[in-house]
């Protein structure tokens, strides 16, 4: 990964100025100068070494290693053969091991209930084609064969699966349906977040019909044109619409209600729809899973009427 250092953010410590362009910790970063694999213009700085304008910061991650380990976790699937798993992800559960998240995942989860995972896309997220985040509940696909994920890494690029995602935003549309059409891109302020505010984002389209109107709230039928990242979540907030519970770009946790006070807890963002060809028999596929229960609860909440 490259990074250049600009004027407005020059002067800074480099682990501090690595770590917020590429949102690693900084205790990682240390880490990653201690073992030579983050250079400044070629050679490995020291600890203390302040950035200035122009810098080329590279940084070279090593290969992925672990192992990923079969847990006995609840999962809910709803289709698996030889090829493919579906299932419905819970809110707050990590797809794949990561720092700060060696178990309790998805795809430890899919190991011991699948018994065969494909041999491509890492050691620890093998047969990841997509992933929605920590967050965010709903209908996910892994591949469970090279085949299979091959062919869906394909359909995902070409933009041939159907996903439709529900969700409840913070406001009142102004129209029943529309688009949003703006690029993503990492922000240029705050690496560990998108932005439709960058100077070379990617294409991103977003169509929207409202579901339902609630006092300062709306729920939303989103279906992706494009699978950027956090795709739904940048977009509404750009228009002045955050998800509700997003603490990451709109921070709308709570509303008072009819003197009611209605919480949050987490995004209320659910992939309720994913259609799909099937990579081996060539059948269209759709499957859908209705939204937890913590987004129900809310909703009923919104539309109480004050005692």
């Amino acid at each position: 990964m490259a990074y250049a250092v600009i004027p407005d953010t020059e002067g800074k410590r480099i682990d501090i100025q690595a770590s917020e362009l590429s949102g690693m910790t900084r205790s990682r970063i240390q880490t990653l100068i201690e073992s030579g694999l983050l250079t400044v213009n070629g050679s490995v700085p020291k600890p203390n070494y302040k950035t200035r304008t122009g810098d080329e910061i590279l940084i070279t991650l090593p290969e992925e290693t672990g192992e990923l380990i079969p847990e006995n976790i609840p999962l809910d699937v709803l289709f698996m053969d030889d090829a493919l798993i579906v299932v419905n992800k819970p809110p707050g559960m990590v797809v794949y091991p990561s720092v700060g998240h060696e178990g309790g995942t998805l795809m430890n989860a899919i190991a011991f209930h699948a018994g065969r995972l494909a041999s491509v896309g890492g050691p620890l997220r093998p047969g990841i084609v997509h992933r929605i985040d920590k967050d965010t509940s709903g209908v996910m696909i892994v591949a469970l064969d090279d085949t299979a994920y091959y062919n869906l890494v394909a359909q995902f690029k070409d933009r041939s699966i159907f996903r439709k995602y529900l969700t409840l935003i913070y406001g009142d549309m102004k129209t029943n349906s529309g688009e949003i059409s703006l690029k993503i891109g990492r922000s240029e302020t705050d690496r560990k977040k998108m932005s439709t505010r960058v100077r070379d984002g990617k294409e991103a389209l977003t169509r929207w019909v409202v579901v339902e109107r609630y006092p300062g709230a709306t729920l939303i039928e989103a279906k992706l044109g494009t699978g950027r990242t956090h795709q739904i979540r940048v977009h509404f907030s750009s228009v002045g619409h955050p998800v509700l519970g997003d603490t990451t770009y709109g921070k709308k946790t709570a509303l008072m209600v009819r003197g009611r006070k209605v919480l949050f807890p987490r995004q209320m963002l659910h992939a309720e729809v994913l259609g799909f060809t099937h990579p081996i028999t060539g059948a269209y596929m759709e499957f859908r899973r209705e939204m937890p229960e913590d987004m129900r609860e809310a909703i009923r909440q919104l539309r109480t009427k004050e005692d």
